[in-house]
């Protein structure tokens, strides 16, 4: 085990464990997410069903899952980041990225290192039944990582680690080899309540219960249609994902930085205004996303998402430019564009 985690290091792996794949105790609780409604339009969570709590049914004849964590700050990243990142989002004009999406797709870099850490393993051991997945299957990734002492679950519902804070990546290798299980790690957020109180949206209904429904990082990347117009004034700048829990979560003070130059923050995502980013047309939209885990929302999800931040841009600063460029989109603009370019242009400041 100490040869595959040094393997996982070299790898740019922050930490391996291993888990087994008896989850039945999770499976109540995802059917009763699932009953709510949480998953909003997710319809793939629900379609899966306890598959996610079942390893050997998603891959039979798996035995262990080897899970991974990675860190993805930019190596560059400031130690005043948490108050650089609180700035931005008080300057409606700028467009807010979600941290994580600043630099190259993690499905890409993960898949690919697992794949490589699993032949690894396979000219070790000799042959072995294995697949690769990274937030890519009906997988419960933050359960298998708490059970293998990752991390533990926080109030905001994903993974927390003492020395990381929630700012890493999981990727799973399920295999057929009976591999030695880690421990789970013990929890500690204590009676700390700043990821809820710090939702825009309130989307953490209680502790440990997100309403997909509400959050704006589900909004603004996997809702294909129209957002609720008593949603659009809470999402304030942010244009893709929203950071706001792990934020205001006092163990991202530890937060570490990658190793890996792919998740450096390809400009102009880390300092773009709203306008900026409004004149790119899908071409530039294109181009400037190639390799990133933004592409994949497409640009009608993304000029919906801007026209929501410039009417709330357009209502707390009063600047007539914001007014014009969504005025001069309108001529061009598909129904679903029209609809957040006429609620944007009514969000004229009293």
């Amino acid at each position: 085990m100490q040869r595959l985690r040094g393997w996982g290091r070299e790898l740019g792996f922050s930490q391996i464990a291993i888990a087994g794949i008896d989850l039945s105790t999770a499976e109540a609780g995802l059917l009763a997410w699932l009953q709510a409604g949480f998953h909003g339009g997710m319809g793939y969570m629900a379609a899966h069903g306890l598959k996610r709590a079942r390893p050997a049914e998603l891959v039979p004849g798996t035995l262990r899952v080897i899970t991974a964590r990675m860190d993805y700050l930019p190596r560059d990243t400031p130690a005043t980041w948490l108050d650089e990142e609180a700035q931005a989002l008080r300057d409606p004009q700028r467009a807010v990225v979600s941290l994580y999406a600043r630099g190259r797709d993690y499905h890409k870099v993960l898949r690919q290192r697992l794949q490589r850490l699993a032949e690894r393993l396979a000219a070790e051991v000799g042959p072995l039944g294995h697949r690769v997945f990274t937030d890519s299957a009906p997988v419960l990734e933050v359960e298998l990582a708490t059970r293998a002492g990752l991390a533990w679950r926080g109030k905001h519902t994903l993974a927390l680690h003492r020395d990381g804070g929630s700012m890493f990546f999981l990727g799973e290798i399920y295999v057929d080899l009976p591999l030695p299980v880690d421990g789970p790690t013990s929890a500690h957020c204590g009676t700390c309540t700043a990821c809820l109180s710090a939702c825009p949206t309130q989307a953490i209904v209680a502790p440990y219960k997100l309403d997909a429904r509400r959050c704006i990082s589900y909004l603004t990347i996997e809702h294909e249609g129209a957002i609720a117009p008593g949603l659009r004034p809470l999402m304030g700048n942010r244009i893709y994902g929203c950071d706001d829990c792990q934020l205001a979560c006092p163990w991202n003070k530890y937060a570490q930085r990658a190793t890996l130059p792919d998740f450096d923050t390809r400009e102009p995502l880390g300092s773009a205004t709203l306008l900026q980013l409004w004149a790119w047309d899908e071409a530039e939209f294109l181009r400037r996303t190639e390799g990133s885990a933004i592409r994949r929302i497409g640009i009608a999800r993304w000029r919906r998402n801007l026209a929501v931040a410039l009417g709330n841009a357009w209502r707390e600063t009063g600047e007539a430019a914001l007014a014009a460029a969504l005025q001069a989109a309108l001529p061009s603009a598909d129904e679903l564009l029209a609809e957040h370019i006429h609620w944007a242009l009514a969000q004229r400041p009293a």
